[in-house]
């Protein structure tokens, strides 16, 4: 689709700068490292794992856009055998994608190897809007090949594909957020978003709590599905944020794309 990486790519920078103000202008926690160092760290990692999507794209035809764009031409998928309004396609096509993206982050936490790499991004001690884009370029490779496989078996348009790419994104960048909301708001936002505070017990030290609140965009899963769980014990300000048995590492470049070999 044309200008789709701009589209993209603009919307994106334009919501972290929002979210990166807002949290420095209303933070939730105190940090716990200069953010400098973990703000290099996680944006290297962004860069990687863009080089990985790109170096993948050399050995498949095509990523999840032009993946239905393909799937459209060719008459593969469900949406492309049923006559559906565009608005009602694009929006099952955005629930389901945004289940699939719920299971696969829970399976990441159940399968031992998937956990390995999973870790990098709850390795970060602190959390806040850089968090969502620390990820390791083995599980972004492993999530965009299931989003290429739903897109061929649901057949969703291209524009559908492009909106939940920039809702997923923009919903992953808010729950991130070192972000202090109103509690009433908050309590009327999870509802349907998940946001900082729900999202921020999934980045607990405990094993109970980082087993929870798996949604990137709607909270809606983790309720019917039993996973949810509203507030940390420990309270949001007495919380450790992390993994049980790491130090000061997760700040080095090296350290994070090395950690899915530890064997810790």
């Amino acid at each position: 689709m044309e200008n789709e990486a701009i589209i993209r790519l603009t919307a994106f920078l334009g919501l972290f700068s929002l979210f990166a103000l807002l949290e420095s202008l209303a933070p939730r926690k105190a940090r716990t490292q200069p953010r400098s160092k973990r703000w290099l760290t996680n944006w290297a990692m962004q860069i990687i794992d863009t080089i990985a999507l790109r170096a993948l794209a050399l050995a498949l035809p095509l990523l999840a856009v032009g993946a239905a764009v393909d799937a459209g031409q060719n008459g593969w998928g469900l949406f492309n055998r049923i006559d559906l309004p565009v608005w009602a396609e694009v929006m099952l096509a955005i629930l389901i994608f945004d289940f699939a993206i719920w299971f696969q982050h829970l399976i990441t936490h159940k399968v031992p190897v998937l956990w390995r790499f999973h870790r990098v991004h709850h390795a970060d001690r602190d959390i806040d809007v850089t968090t969502a884009i620390r990820f390791h370029p083995v599980e972004i490779a492993f999530s965009m090949l299931l989003k290429i496989g739903l897109v061929y078996l649901i057949g969703p348009s291209a524009l559908a594909i492009i909106l939940f790419e920039i809702i997923l994104n923009g919903t992953a960048l808010f729950n991130h957020a070192n972000l202090r909301l109103p509690l009433g708001l908050d309590a009327i936002v999870r509802l349907v978003l998940v946001t900082p505070d729900m999202h921020r017990v999934h980045h607990s030290v405990h094993r109970h709590e980082h087993d929870s609140n798996y949604g990137f965009a709607l909270s809606i899963w983790d309720r019917i599905l039993g996973t949810y769980i509203a507030q940390p014990q420990a309270g949001h300000d007495d919380m450790t944020i992390g993994l049980q048995w790491q130090d000061d590492r997760p700040t080095k470049l090296g350290w994070a794309l090395s950690l899915p070999f530890f064997r810790k």
